[in-house]
């Protein structure tokens, strides 16, 4: 019998990470739904059944500290981790405000360090883990108005190649997906304001900055980003390890 993981996603209470969390759960996997907005979490978990939501503000020690010992303490251990918590704010650099960027790199950043810090311990026990952290196509290709997510998406891919490095030998694989424009509230709110920034309609601004650089010119549907952290989670993949996965519909 397949031994039932437990399974902890970062900001699973919509989009991209619910999707996430509900490959694993339907993979017969317990998911820990960490998110910020508790009330989201639990319902989010409730939708999913074999899944339970935390409050956790990823960009807090303490409060990533504290999730990560409650998972453990009543399930055991933690076997996969995926760091999908982010956020976003638009801005030509020149009028960046400072608050504004630390809030992006640390909810991205510094959130997938914390996370990971703390579930280090646990998986090296056992030696055996599976980290996947959810980068961007931005990860690899800038784009205008975007510097703290674009920086903070290329720093999640050198800090994962380097957990990947330092564990190679526990049993711990890690490794980036870089998803392509998907169908998320993220990009839905993010359309007026790059259509203000550029002057343009919201159509164009969807062709100029989320598919105009895209070969299929359509938004992914977040399943498809959760089948690939499904296989990168799997024993299928347990030689791939400090790799950065572009599922972005080709650019």
């Amino acid at each position: 019998m397949v031994k039932e993981r437990t399974v902890i996603v970062t900001g699973a209470a919509q989009g991209i990470g619910y999707a996430i969390a509900e490959a694993f759960k339907n993979n017969g996997d317990f998911v820990a739904i960490f998110d910020l907005n508790e009330e989201a979490a639990k319902s989010a978990a409730e939708k999913l059944e074999n899944a339970k939501g935390y409050q956790v503000n990823v960009a807090n020690e303490e409060s990533v500290k504290s999730g990560v010992e409650q998972v453990i303490a009543e399930r055991g251990t933690v076997d996969v981790l995926v760091n999908n918590a982010g956020i976003q704010f638009i801005s030509p650099v020149e009028e960046f405000p400072e608050e504004k960027w630390d809030l992006v790199v640390d909810v991205i950043l510094k959130g997938t360090f914390l996370t990971t810090k703390h579930v280090l311990p646990a998986m090296k026990k056992q030696n055996y883990g599976r980290i996947i952290t959810i980068s961007s196509g931005h990860g690899r290709r800038p784009d205008a108005y975007k510097s703290a997510y674009v920086a903070a998406k290329y720093g999640q891919i050198g800090f994962t190649n380097v957990v990947a490095m330092e564990n190679a030998k526990h049993g711990i694989t890690a490794n980036s997906i870089l998803p392509g424009p998907t169908r998320t509230e993220l990009i839905e709110k993010q359309l007026p304001k790059l259509a203000e920034q550029d002057g343009t309609s919201i159509e164009e601004a969807l062709n100029h900055h989320i598919l105009g650089a895209q070969w299929m010119k359509r938004l992914l549907e977040p399943s498809e980003i959760a089948a690939t952290a499904l296989f990168l989670a799997s024993d299928g993949a347990a030689a791939i390890t400090g790799e950065a996965i572009g599922v972005t519909g080709g650019e």
